[in-house]
C-alpha cells in the first residue's frame, strides 16, 4: 500500500469493509455538530438597498460603504432603535455593507430574530442616507453656491430682455423680422439648456440625493451556518478524517506484501504458494472479551487494505499446489524426512494453509505445526526434525517480525528449508466432483493438535 496510488478503488473497499466504523463516525460527527449548533443561537440575516443617483467611481462606492457601517451610521441607529442591553460596539459585528453594480450600496442587518434583522438594516439604511446628506451639505462651497445663484439670477433677466427686443422688433412679417425673432428664440433656448445642464453638472446636488430602495424583505430562514448544515458538516468531517486517517495507517504500514521481500526477511527460498478457500468471515482473528466483541461489532477485527480475494480454480487445481510444495520437500529433504512447520500466531489464513498441508502431505514429510508469537518468538527445540518451514501470508507482518521468527527457528537450531506463502480465495458456488469431506476432514484433526502435536 505504501508504493500504491490512491484510487477510487481503494477508498471504495475502506467504505465496502469498514462501513459499520465509518456509520458510527459520522453519528458521532453530527452529534459533535449538533452540539456546536447548540453554543450559537439561530441568526437571521436580511439587506436593505439605497441607491446613489449620479456618476460614481469605484473607490467612491466603496468609501460609501466603509461609511455605511462607521460606528457614527451604527451608533444613531442603535440609538433609534433603543434595543435593551444592545449598543452600536454590539451592532458593529453584525452589520455589514457592500457595493453592487447600478451604483447600489447594499446593507446587510444579522439578528436573532426575523423582524429584528429587519429593523436593524432599514434602521442602518435611513442613518446612512441622512448622515451621507448631512456630508454633503457641510463640505458644499458657499462661494460656488452663491455664484451659481447669481449665475441663475443673470440667466433670467437675459431671457427676459431678449422677450423685450422680440417685442420692440418689426411687428411686419418682413425677412428681417422673422429672423431676428428666431434667433433671439434661440438664444432663449440655448441659455435655458446651459442653466439646466448646469444644474446636472453640479456633484453635490445629485450625491446628495441617495435614495433607499424601499423596506428590507423579512428573512424566512437562518443565516448559514444553520443547525442542518452544522450536523452535515460534522458527520462529513468525521467521515473524512476517518478515511484519512486509514489511507494515512496503510501509507505508513511496513507489512511485506511481494514473494521477494518475505523471502529476503526470512532467509530462506520460496517452494510455493497456495490457496486457502473460504469467504472473508473464515478467517476473522479469534478472541474473547468485550474488546474482540467490539471489535467484530464494528467490523475492524478484518483487515481492509487487502485486495479482495479472487475466486479460487477447481479443487483438483488447488490441491495440486499442495502437492507440488510437498514434492520439493520430498527432492530436498533427507530421510527420515521431517520438518515443523512455523506459523505465526494470529495467522488464521496461513494456520489452514498448514493444516491442509499436512492433510496433502500424508506422512510424507512428517508435519508437526507449531504456532510461534511474533511479539516474542520461541519455537521448540530441535528434536527429530529436519529443519523448519514457514507458512505465512502476505500483507500481515513486517519485516522485522518475520526475521524474528527465523532468529527463533536458528536459536533452536532449526534451518529454515523453505517458505510457503497463503493467500484466500472465494470457493466456486459449483464445486467440483469429487468428495469434499475428504478434505476438510483432516484440517480438522490438525486443528486440534496444530500448537505441537505430531502425525
Amino acid at each position: 500500500m505504501s508504493d500504491d496510488t490512491i484510487r477510487l478503488v481503494t477508498i471504495g473497499r475502506i467504505v465496502r469493509r469498514r462501513w459499520r466504523l465509518l456509520t458510527v463516525l459520522a453519528l458521532v460527527g453530527a452529534l459533535v455538530g449538533y452540539g456546536v449548533s447548540l453554543l450559537f443561537p439561530p441568526r437571521y440575516t436580511t439587506s436593505a438597498s439605497v441607491l446613489l443617483p449620479g456618476a460614481w467611481e469605484e473607490r467612491e462606492l466603496l468609501t460609501q460603504a466603509e461609511i455605511a457601517t462607521s460606528s457614527v451610521v451604527v451608533d444613531r441607529a442603535a440609538t433609534t432603535l433603543g434595543w435593551a442591553g444592545v449598543s452600536g460596539s454590539d451592532l458593529r459585528d453584525q452589520v455589514s455593507a457592500k457595493a453592487t453594480d447600478g451604483n447600489i450600496i447594499k446593507i446587510s442587518g444579522t439578528a436573532e430574530t426575523p423582524e429584528r434583522a429587519q429593523q436593524l438594516s432599514d434602521q442602518v439604511a435611513q442613518q446612512f442616507v441622512t448622515f451621507a446628506a448631512r456630508i454633503v451639505d457641510d463640505n458644499a462651497d458657499p462661494e460656488a453656491a452663491a455664484q451659481l445663484e447669481e449665475l441663475q439670477q443673470m440667466v433670467v433677466q437675459t431671457s427676459r430682455r431678449i422677450t423685450e427686443l422680440a417685442d420692440a422688433a418689426d411687428p411686419g412679417q418682413t425677412v428681417e423680422s422673422v429672423q431676428t425673432r428666431t434667433e433671439l428664440e434661440k438664444l432663449r433656448t440655448s441659455l435655458q439648456e446651459a442653466v439646466n445642464k448646469l444644474d446636472q453638472a453640479d456633484p453635490a446636488a445629485n450625491k446628495a440625493n441617495m435614495v433607499v430602495m424601499g423596506s428590507a424583505a423579512r428573512p424566512t430562514g437562518e443565516a448559514p451556518p444553520t443547525r442542518v448544515q452544522l450536523i452535515v458538516a460534522g458527520a462529513l468531517l468525521f467521515f473524512l478524517v476517518a478515511v484519512i486517517g486509514h489511507l494515512t495507517a496503510a501509507r505508513m504500514s511496513r507489512r511485506l506484501r511481494t514473494q521477494a521481500e518475505i523471502a529476503a526477511a526470512l532467509g530462506s527460498a520460496l517452494l510455493g504458494t497456495v490457496d486457502v478457500p473460504g469467504d472473508r468471515r473464515a478467517h476473522r482473528p479469534g478472541g474473547r472479551g468485550v474488546r474482540a466483541r467490539f471489535r467484530r461489532l464494528l467490523g475492524v477485527d478484518v483487515r481492509w487494505d487487502i485486495p479482495a480475494p479472487r475466486t479460487s480454480g477447481d479443487e483438483a487445481g488447488t490441491r495440486l499446489r499442495y502437492r507440488r510444495v510437498c514434492a520439493r520437500l520430498r527432492d530436498q529433504l533427507p530421510s527420515p524426512r521431517r520438518l515443523l512447520v512455523v506459523v505465526p500466531d494470529g495467522d488464521t489464513i496461513a494456520r489452514r494453509a498448514a493444516g491442509l498441508l499436512v492433510a496433502e502431505a500424508e506422512g510424507d514429510p512428517l508435519l508437526r505445526v507449531v504456532e510461534v508469537p511474533v511479539s516474542d518468538p520461541m519455537v521448540p527445540d530441535r528434536g527429530t526434525e529436519s529443519g523448519a518451514l514457514v507458512v505465512v501470508s502476505a500483507g500481515s507482518w513486517t519485516a522485522a517480525e518475520l526475521s524474528g521468527i527465523a532468529e527463533a527457528c536458528v536459536d533452536a537450531k532449526h534451518e529454515v528449508v523453505g517458505i510457503v506463502l497463503a493467500g484466500p480465495v472465494r470457493a466456486r458456488t459449483t464445486r467440483s466432483a469429487g468428495p469434499p469431506e475428504e478434505a476438510a476432514a483432516p484440517v480438522l484433526a490438525v486443528g486440534q493438535d496444530a500448537r505441537g502435536g505430531s502425525r
